[in-house]
């Protein structure tokens, strides 16, 4: 797992972002405030943040940077996600294996003493 990588993602601020970023290609700091509860500043920031991560490229235009959703970072974190999605889906299936096993013990040990 790249953690700089999860760090960037895990603000909910950066997601939204990407989530515009993909939907309209790409978009300027100032494009991206429009649509979001923070400053044109604040944006920049979570920008570099996510260039930093690699989950953007960045490319002058005039006076302004356009950013990209960089394809393969982001493939790359929905598979890590994936992979995370799974393994907590094992962990959970034998969880509910050893609550369920420990509930029969329990379930038997009541009705044997229901016999008595």
């Amino acid at each position: 797992m790249d953690d700089d990588l999860w760090s960037a993602i895990g603000d909910p601020t950066r997601r939204r972002m990407l989530d515009l970023l993909l939907a309209d290609g790409e978009g300027t700091a100032t494009s991206l405030s429009e649509h979001l509860p923070v400053t044109r500043q604040a944006v920049a920031k979570h920008l570099g943040v996510l260039d930093r991560a690699g989950l953007v490229h960045v490319t002058p235009a005039g006076r302004e940077m356009r950013y990209r959703v960089d394809d393969a970072q982001f493939a790359r974190a929905v598979a890590q996600l994936a992979a995370v999605g799974t393994a907590w889906d094992a962990r959970l299936r034998r969880i509910k294996r050893i609550a369920e096993a420990i509930q029969r013990t329990q379930d038997q040990t009541n009705q044997d003493k229901t016999k008595e």
